[in-house]
């Protein structure tokens, strides 16, 4: 696997800081948990975020979603230059789509199974499985377009205290997270998102 480029501290603050916040106001109007943004690998500046927006579109995921935004800037960088930051374990629809844009990395918080166990959100692994035969983490990691990094496994690899703190804000975002998904399980009977 390749060396990562981007320190688990600095995804965390994205996340809480600037993917939370947008993806509170998605739940808010019937929309799944689920957020990404860029960054810049040289400084690690935050080129664009955005959230899940299904209730317009059932294919605007939140790495979508970003993604629309992105191409939509007059002055972008390639992608080449730029981190993928994911909330959540992307989607097929999703990994699909990094690669065609020609990204070399992706990296999330949330795996495939959280999604399942603690968003009751299962398709990510019914449609793994069910398309492609692949168990949960059947898919290659490390592949010829990118390399798939897990925050959590970046977290595990810090030295202390650093450790520790990294897993508390982990922990706190989680919980963030965890009520977010409840608003949203409480409020899906009212949308129409075909996989809700």
């Amino acid at each position: 696997m390749t060396s990562p480029v981007a320190p688990a501290h600095r995804l965390l603050e994205v996340i809480d800081d600037d993917v939370l916040p947008l993806t509170e106001r998605g739940v808010a109007h019937g929309n799944k948990v689920f957020g990404a943004a860029l960054l810049r690998k040289a400084d690690l500046l935050l080129v664009t975020v955005g959230t899940n927006d299904e209730t317009d579109n059932p294919l605007w995921h939140g790495e979508i979603a970003t993604l629309n935004r992105f191409y939509a800037l007059p002055d972008r960088p390639p992608t080449t230059e730029l981190i993928f930051l994911s909330t959540h374990e992307p989607c097929t629809l999703c990994m699909s789509a990094i690669t065609w844009a020609g990204f070399d990395n992706y990296y999330y918080l949330f795996s495939h199974e959280d999604s399942r166990d603690a968003f009751a959100i299962p398709h990510d692994l019914r449609i793994l499985k069910e398309l492609f035969g692949l168990e949960p983490g059947g898919y290659r990691r490390t592949n010829a377009f990118w390399t798939a990094y897990a925050i959590r496994d970046l977290i595990d690899v810090e030295d202390e205290p650093l450790r520790s703190e990294l897993r508390a804000r982990t922990e706190r975002i989680a919980a963030r997270y965890a009520a977010l998904s409840q608003q949203y399980q409480n409020t899906k009977g009212g949308n129409d998102i075909p996989l809700s």
